[in-house]
């Protein structure tokens, strides 16, 4: 016992060393970031754990859960940036620590940690445990849902099973509750992804009945358990509004574009093979792998293929495409890839060629672009005329940022690492081989967020977020006009005072332009209005001649109005 335990403490440690330094060295980003941490610092302004708000208005876009969580770290660290990514870096952590024990009882420890390896070991599925997103745990207790509902599958079919302790119901009742964790953390996105992935694999078996409907009672029994702790109160203490248009909202995604993400169809296949390197190229390998002879360990290589798959297409076909959308493949990439790794370092299988020059040219190709990049940044002609089409960002590129010199580090560690670990590959090193790679990527991504994502930030917002936070301790209203952020509410600091009293129920980030109108037209304004725009999209604030300019620099225009003498 004390042995298994070292081996998760150790995997803890490293994923908290991984996960947690830097979380606050960054500002959050512009929506997604900056819009879950509003919606938390409200809940830990107001106490009213029940309902979401943004600028102190219903904000039915979100389930609460993990804003409970950020509120949980904003009790312990204060309100701030550090406090709005914890909840991911714990993520990290339990979910590394997860995929061990998993791993463990199905191919033995090795297993385990070459999938927490490559798990950690590869871009996106590492880079999203250092953010302030929701996806992290969504992506968790779905994983879990049909994890425990595959051993429930391999219990009813008399499957042999070592390290599974536990009858079906327990399984099933498990199951049941993760899903009911996902749906109060992202929504019904969560059934449809479970009910697709378990309904094909049906279909797979001809729909031969395998459940009774006590167990289907049980299942759904416990998803309502927990799904009921917040729709039902949000159903009785305030009606169906809220839950209607949060079900509308949802619904809704799947046919349009959000707020200008669009993409071409098969934009989640680049990003998978580019932001998931190296575990997407044996992932390539593994998808045609026979594995095993073990009828539960095929079936369950079966049940996550389906999974990706699901998600790869449903997200295809969705009009909004961002790139977290398709991070629940993560779970069966890797594990895939996983597979991959496994037979390879066990010298069952050889590397095919064919993978080696992948890893080596895609390799080469990223740790290029990570090596040139701050001396791209840092050459204005050439930045001006790669943005000679969008003014706004070739004014943002005149932000003053600090470059150090050393910055071009992290790619040339990179390019060490492709190297080392081809030239190990060449050789048939392959354990030394995998470590080099997957430990080394692991570090690269570290490196690549203490280097540049705070420069980046600085270009992109780091003017507008400072605006903001110098506005935090006085007592005004803040506006943006002719773009959306919810940026001034959450550095800004905005009291529910600070809003205006004539903004009807809605949603905060529908009526934000309705509010600039308001606030300057009226004559009863009770505050100074500070208003912040981009250089280009000034229109109709020339209707304003209470308007005095503050200061325009880096594509970004302040104004100001003074309340109305009495």
């Amino acid at each position: 016992m004390t042995k298994y335990l070292s081996k998760e403490l150790i995997i803890g440690v490293l994923a908290g060393l991984l996960f947690i330094p830097f979380l606050g060295n960054v500002h959050l980003f512009d929506w997604d970031e900056i819009n879950f941490a509003e919606c938390a610092r409200e809940m830990y302004i107001n106490k009213d754990y029940g309902r979401v708000y943004i600028n102190f208005m219903p904000f039915w876009e979100k389930p609460p859960l993990f804003f409970w969580l950020q509120v949980v770290s904003m009790h312990i660290f204060g309100v701030n940036d550090f406090a709005a990514r914890f909840p991911n870096a714990v993520c990290g952590i339990v979910t590394l620590i997860t995929i061990f024990q998993i791993g463990k009882r199905l191919y033995g420890e090795i297993f385990g940690i070459i999938w927490a390896l490559v798990f950690a070991g590869s871009i996106l599925p590492q880079l999203y445990f250092h953010s302030g997103i929701i996806d992290p745990w969504f992506n968790l207790f779905i994983f879990l849902s049909l994890y425990f509902y595959i051993v429930y599958f391999w219990k009813k079919e008399n499957y042999l099973l070592t390290g599974y302790i536990g009858n079906k119901w327990f399984f099933i009742l498990y199951s049941g509750i993760f899903l009911g964790l996902a749906l109060i953390t992202k929504g019904p996105a969560a059934l449809l992804i479970f009910g697709l992935t378990v309904g094909l694999r049906w279909a797979f078996l001809k729909f031969r009945i395998y459940f009774s409907v006590g167990e289907i009672l049980v299942f759904l029994i416990s998803i309502a358990s927990i799904s009921m702790l917040w729709y039902g109160y949000e159903y009785f203490k305030n009606g169906s509004w809220f839950i209607k248009e949060f079900l509308k909202y949802n619904f809704r995604l799947f046919s349009t574009q959000d707020a200008g993400h669009g993409g071409f169809p098969g934009y989640h296949f680049v990003v998978l093979l580019v932001g998931c390197f190296p575990a997407s190229l044996f992932f390539i390998h593994g998808h045609y792998l026979k594995i095993s002879e073990r009828q539960h360990l095929n079936d369950l290589k079966v049940h996550l293929v389906i999974l990706f798959w699901v998600v790869l297409i449903l997200f295809s076909i969705v009009q909004s495409k961002i790139v977290h959308y398709s991070s629940l493949c993560y779970f069966p990439l890797t594990f895939i890839a996983s597979l991959s790794v496994f037979h390879i370092y066990n010298g069952d299988n050889q590397m095919p060629k064919w993978l080696k020059f992948s890893i080596l040219i895609q390799g080469i190709l990223i740790a290029t672009v990570v090596f040139l990049f701050p001396f791209i940044a840092q050459d204005k002609p050439l930045l001006a005329k790669l943005f000679s089409k969008d003014a706004f960002a070739l004014a943002n590129l005149e932000t003053k940022v600090d470059w150090l010199g050393w910055e071009w580090f992290p790619g040339a560690f990179a390019i060490f690492v492709v190297l080392v670990s081809f030239f190990l590959f060449a050789y048939n090193k392959y354990k030394t081989g995998i470590s080099v790679l997957f430990g080394g990527n692991s570090l690269l991504i570290v490196l690549i967020l203490w280097a540049f994502i705070g420069k980046i930030e600085a270009y992109t917002q780091g003017t507008a977020v400072d605006f903001f936070k110098s506005l935090a301790d006085i007592d005004c209203y803040v506006l943006v006009h002719n773009y959306k952020s919810f940026a001034p509410y959450y550095y800004a600091r905005v009291k529910a005072q600070n809003r205006p009293r004539n903004v009807k129920k809605g949603n905060a980030s529908e009526s934000n332009f309705k509010w600039t109108d308001s606030l300057l037209l009226s004559p009863n304004t009770r505050k100074d209005v500070y208003v912040l725009t981009k250089f280009n999209r000034k229109d109709g604030l020339e209707r304003y001649p209470e308007l005095t300019m503050l200061w325009e620099k880096n594509g970004w225009v302040a104004y100001m109005r003074k309340k109305p003498k009495k």
